[in-house]
């Protein structure tokens, strides 16, 4: 009788157990979804990209490749310093240039002679791949390599033997470094180089010439769990290197080719699609903002003073991680192997400034009601909302595509920030959403956002106080799937001041200074030649709709300083609003009397397409001179010369 009673017990507890399974179905994914190795991706939010190579010990942006090996020698060399600014700074993985465009390899790699082995660091015996790789996994950071595919060292670039042993080079580096999350590919591909002692241009079609399938596939086979940062592979370039992407930025993108191409390849794309992406594109390729700390992504001496400030990185980390995208920030040691004390100081500060913001959630603390619940299950249900689950979610009816979930504290909470992500394992699918608060017995809207995605963080203009928080999907082609609603208070701080508006140290007084000769500018104001001179930064010379002449470079203008001067580098601000007209070859000329001239140095401004900030050009040695003449080779984009300001230092 025991026997059976104890039976009738358990097969009772069963069918029990059977009725209160819950059977409501999964809401159907929607459109583009990521893959495992892009959830990590979006996980991370941000990591920090390093560049040292000989081009540091040359005071340049970009190498040339010709630099000798034997003056890269960082005596004081320490990538744990490195790593562990960059955690203290919040950031989760850290990408090393193992390879830039100057062709130097920081591992001793089979393919090149142009490597660290023969550098005098650690007597030619040094791996600083490896050290940065052990640096980052010891202070809990990922680990990801660039190695760039231009090579303006390599003798044979621009062959197929060139194409074979870059190929190699990402085989050693993905096979010899532990597991990687990111392998970072950018479209600089061909031009000026050294060449191995040839010192000419080459040209490339890098549409075909790297064969990208092919090469893309090593990483597929070495390391399957990386990302590949392009717009052709998994994560895309977010059109700009300033941090940000477009206020609606969708995951899902299609790129597509500059007119004129058949085939969509990096360096040959429509990039100012990539801030706000493509919304229900075919493929889903999040946005990467990249930025560097410093206004290049070298270092630079003259700029010890003017890097980005704790408050700047934290508005740029709500225009990036808070828009869906991740926040990539360029980090320069200089040339004693370290990071600057400012660099460090501003990392710290700025990690700090993220764990006082995003420590408390006040969510948590709030009973949360929906207007609906997929299936009435609490399986959808509103708890999932603060659970710190990115995958759980509340889910609404299929027919439901919008609705509001509420916010309820016993006392007013105060606050200033709103997080909201999807679980984008089924897509992103809200298009937008309102916040309301309650001001006495009336809702009061206080923001919108769109995009939700992975993350949204919606930084209200100013501190709010409230009882009860509201927040509506306006508008969502399907069911809702939000994973997360978290409120936060940000510490006050103060104003967050742009680095650009920073004075280069060493500028020359510029109140005496004129326009005294232009070979060509625009006929209207807005364009003219005294605008390098006003000091706004927004306006600008240029030579568009000559008065005189043609306006195809080259073209000049020529400035009396009113004395003489002792001069060791001269500036120019390129436009911000445009490409067109921003100068890529430059010469400037020097005189103390207006009329007999020597030219006092002429060159290249590299990647200023994409990063158009104040170029400095440090001269060989100083100089006395009165005037000076600033010349336009050519343009990137155009057939006219255009700049904002010109200065001395």
């Amino acid at each position: 009788m025991m026997k059976k009673s104890l039976l009738s017990t358990l097969i009772c507890g069963s069918l029990l157990a059977c009725s209160t399974i819950d059977n409501t179905p999964e809401p159907a994914p929607y459109g583009a979804l990521p893959a495992e190795r892009q959830l990590k991706w979006h996980e991370m939010e941000t990591y920090v990209l390093i560049h040292f190579t000989p081009t540091t010990f040359e005071n340049k942006e970009w190498g040339y490749g010709d630099a000798d090996p034997s003056i890269f020698n960082p005596t004081e060399f320490d990538a744990n310093q490195i790593a562990k600014a960059a955690a203290d700074g919040g950031f989760k993985g850290l990408v090393l240039v193992a390879k830039h465009h100057d062709g130097f390899a920081l591992w001793p790699t089979k393919t090149t002679d142009y490597n660290i082995s023969k550098s005098p660091w650690k007597n030619g015996q040094g791996d600083m791949v490896k050290e940065f790789e052990q640096a980052a996994r010891k202070n809990g950071l990922e680990f990801g390599i660039y190695c760039s595919p231009w090579d303006r060292n390599f003798p044979l670039y621009g062959t197929y033997e060139y194409v074979k042993a870059y190929r190699e080079q990402l085989r050693e580096l993905y096979t010899n470094y532990g597991k990687l999350f990111i392998t970072w590919f950018d479209g600089a591909n061909g031009g000026d180089g050294y060449y191995g002692g040839a010192r000419e241009q080459r040209k490339i079609d890098n549409t075909t010439y790297y064969g990208w399938d092919t090469t893309w596939q090593i990483v597929r086979e070495l390391q399957p769990d990386a990302v590949i940062f392009n717009d052709m592979g998994d994560v895309r370039w977010v059109g700009n290197e300033e941090g940000y992407a477009a206020e609606t930025s969708w995951a899902t993108f299609n790129p597509e080719p500059l007119d004129g191409n058949t085939v969509a390849a990096p360096g040959s794309l429509k990039y100012w699609l990539s801030p706000e992406g493509t919304r229900n594109g075919d493929f889903w390729k999040p946005a990467e903002c990249d930025v560097p700390l410093r206004p290049g992504w070298f270092y630079h001496p003259e700029q010890d003073y003017r890097v980005k400030t704790p408050e700047y990185l934290f508005d740029l980390y709500f225009k990036s991680v808070g828009r869906g995208g991740a926040l990539d920030l360029g980090l320069s040691p200089d040339r004693r192997g370290l990071l600057h004390q400012h660099d460090v100081e501003s990392l710290a500060k700025f990690g700090e400034l993220l764990k006082a913001t995003f420590s408390n959630n006040l969510a948590k603390t709030a009973k949360l009601t929906a207007s609906n619940t997929r299936g009435g299950s609490r399986k959808f249900g509103t708890a999932n909302l603060t659970d710190d689950d990115r995958y759980s979610y509340w889910a609404t009816d299929d027919s439901v595509t919008k609705a509001d979930i509420t916010l309820t504290w016993k006392e007013p909470v105060k606050f200033n920030i709103v997080r909201l992500r999807e679980n984008i394992k089924l897509g992103q699918r809200i298009e937008r959403i309102a916040i309301d608060v309650k001001e006495g017995n009336d809702w009061k809207e206080v923001a919108q956002a769109t995009s939700i995605g992975a993350q949204r963080l919606v930084r209200l203009p100013q501190h709010v106080s409230a009882s009860e928080l509201r927040v509506r999907v306006v508008e969502s082609p399907v069911s809702i799937t939000l994973s997360e609603i978290a409120v936060f208070l940000e510490p006050e701080q103060k104003p967050t001041v742009s680095y650009k508006l920073v004075p280069t140290a060493g500028a020359l007084d510029r109140k005496e200074w004129e326009v005294v000769a232009v070979t060509a500018e625009s006929k209207d104001a807005s364009g003219s030649a005294s605008n390098v001179l006003d000091g706004a930064g927004v306006t600008f010379w240029s030579t568009a709709n000559a008065k005189s002449g043609s306006s195809a470079a080259p073209q000049s203008i020529t400035i009396d300083m009113g004395a003489v001067q002792t001069v060791k580098a001269f500036t120019y601000l390129p436009r911000t609003d445009s490409p067109a007209g921003l100068v890529n070859r430059y010469k400037w000329e020097i005189s103390k009397d207006g009329k007999t001239w020597t030219s006092a140095v002429t060159g290249e401004f590299s990647n200023i397409k994409a990063n158009p900030i104040e170029q400095v050009v440090n001269l060989p040695a100083p100089v006395e001179c009165r005037y000076f003449r600033f010349t336009g080779l050519s343009a990137v984009e155009g057939n006219i010369i255009t700049a904002a300001e010109l200065g001395a230092l």
